[in-house]
C-alpha cells in the first residue's frame, strides 16, 4: 500500500444493507463501529475468541452473528467490507492480505497505511450525514477530523450553517393553466 500512500482518499457512502461484512476482533473498535453497521443493515458476522460485554450483547440480541475463535484464512469469503481491529498483528496481517486478495475493502484499526478503506469522522443532523477525512496521507490526524466534524454538525444545529434542501422535481397537486371557461 505504500505506493497509495501520496494520494488522498475518494469519498463514498457504502451501501451496506443485507451484504457480509466481517468484523475481525471484539475489543474497543468493534464496539465504537458496530452499531453504525447494524444501523447500516449489514449481514455482519463478528470473528473473535472474546468479545466486550457491549459487543457480546448485540450478538446476544441477534444483531450480530460471533463466530467465538481466531480468525481464518478464508473468512472473508463473499464479503464486501471488513474491519480488522483485532490485537494479533499476525491476525490482522493475515486478514488484511485476504482482503487484498478477494478485494474487499477493508479498514485496519492499528494500520491505516496498509488498509484499503478508512472510517470517516460521521455525525448527523437535519437529514445529512456529514463524513471528514483528513485529505493529506501522511499527516492524518483523527481527532483533528473529529473536531471538524463536530464543528459541521454543531453549525447545522445551531443555524451558523445552512443546508438547503432542494426538490428535484415539482411538489404533487394541481396545476391550472389558463383562465378561460374550459
Amino acid at each position: 500500500m505504500a505506493e497509495h500512500a501520496d494520494h488522498p482518499a475518494y469519498p463514498v457512502g457504502l451501501r451496506l444493507s443485507g451484504r457480509r461484512v466481517v468484523v475481525v476482533g471484539g475489543g474497543q473498535v468493534a464496539q465504537r463501529r458496530l452499531p453504525a453497521l447494524i444501523a447500516a443493515g449489514a449481514d455482519i458476522t463478528l470473528v473473535s475468541p472474546s468479545a466486550t460485554p457491549s459487543v457480546e450483547a448485540m450478538a446476544d440480541a441477534g444483531e450480530i452473528r460471533w463466530e467465538r475463535r481466531r480468525y481464518e484464512d478464508g473468512d472473508l469469503t463473499d464479503t464486501w467490507y471488513a474491519l480488522i481491529a483485532s490485537d494479533d498483528d499476525t491476525a490482522n496481517d493475515a486478514a488484511s492480505a485476504e482482503a487484498e486478495r478477494t478485494r474487499t475493502w477493508c479498514v485496519r484499526s492499528d494500520n491505516a497505511d496498509v488498509a484499503t478503506a478508512w472510517t470517516p469522522a460521521t455525525g448527523r443532523s437535519e437529514g445529512v450525514t456529514v463524513a471528514v477525512l483528513s485529505a493529506d496521507a501522511q499527516g492524518r490526524d483523527p481527532r483533528h477530523s473529529a473536531a471538524v466534524r463536530d464543528a459541521i454538525v454543531e453549525a447545522l444545529r445551531d443555524g451558523t450553517l445552512a443546508a438547503p434542501h432542494h426538490r428535484t422535481r415539482p411538489a404533487p397537486g394541481v396545476s391550472l393553466v389558463g383562465g378561460g371557461p374550459g
